[in-house]
């Protein structure tokens, strides 16, 4: 059995959104600094990363919501590191408040050779440490991010650009600064259809980083649906600089009218 950490965190008035829920990029949050922990647990600090000269990036994010936290929650983090493969290791999450489970989560991490910039493969020190000695099982390999159908001709589409507050330690676009972004253009393409945006809600983000965002970046945001039936869709955003793809990230998301988004995607926008 791998080691599993376990932490919790308040939930701060701020990290909560219009609706009085915690947005959900807070929770890649939380999950980052429960990974940290957990890896700093089994002697792998981030600043022992920073001595041996290697770090991990994320490749891949699966996070399901099944019931929201408020304002005065505490949410308790189980994490642990689910196998690993040459270069990359699944860390799966499981985020409770009391004893209900609230979400559910997994990342496949690479590992980087910080020098070279160039995923290496894991030393089997760093295995020995995060199973505790004992064999890692072999989780089942995620299927991939499935591709997504092709955008209308008149694709909803916003730009950005990439400022300070967006940038992490890594001198990149932090990974959950993406659902800001994403939040940001599914509120606009709600009010641009005259959808009240408070009544749609996501229950699953699949996220899939290519490329990393920097301070300055100018990037585009476009987003469409699919597979509308009846209160349930897929919704996709493709987030690019120029013609290079930065995320794409499938959602599964609730609400009433949505048949109204693919009614209207023959409009000029």
């Amino acid at each position: 059995m791998p080691y599993v950490h376990t932490i919790q965190f308040p939930v701060r008035h701020y990290e909560c959104d219009a609706n009085g829920n915690v947005q959900h990029a807070v929770y890649l949050g939380y999950m980052q600094e429960a990974a940290f922990a957990g890896s700093a647990a089994v002697g792998y600090s981030a600043q022992r990363y920073a001595d041996i000269g290697l770090h991990w990036l994320a490749y891949e994010t699966d996070l399901e919501h099944y019931t929201p936290l408020r304002y005065g929650d505490t949410v308790t983090i189980k994490t642990w590191v689910a196998d690993f493969r040459r270069v990359r290791s699944l860390r799966q999450y499981e985020l409770y408040r009391n004893n209900e489970l609230v979400a559910r989560a997994a990342t496949d991490w690479v590992l980087i050779d910080t020098n070279a910039m160039y995923p290496v493969t894991i030393p089997p020190e760093i295995i020995e440490a995060y199973s505790r000695g004992e064999a890692v099982t072999q989780a089942p390999r995620r299927d991939p991010l499935p591709a997504p159908p092709p955008p209308p001709d008149h694709v909803f589409s916003v730009t950005r650009r990439v400022e300070w507050r967006d940038i992490d330690p890594a001198q990149h676009v932090n990974n959950g600064t993406y659902l800001h972004y994403i939040a940001d253009c599914a509120v606009q393409v709600a009010q641009h259809y005259g959808v009240d945006p408070s009544k749609i809600s996501t229950q699953r983000y699949q996220i899939e980083y290519k490329n990393a965002a920097t301070l300055g970046d100018q990037l585009t945001i476009s987003t469409w649906l699919s597979n509308v039936n009846g209160s349930q869709a897929i919704r996709h955003y493709l987030i690019k600089r120029e013609e290079k793809i930065i995320t794409r990230i499938r959602t599964q998301i609730h609400g009433d009218n949505l048949e109204v988004f693919q009614e209207n995607t023959s409009q000029s926008l």
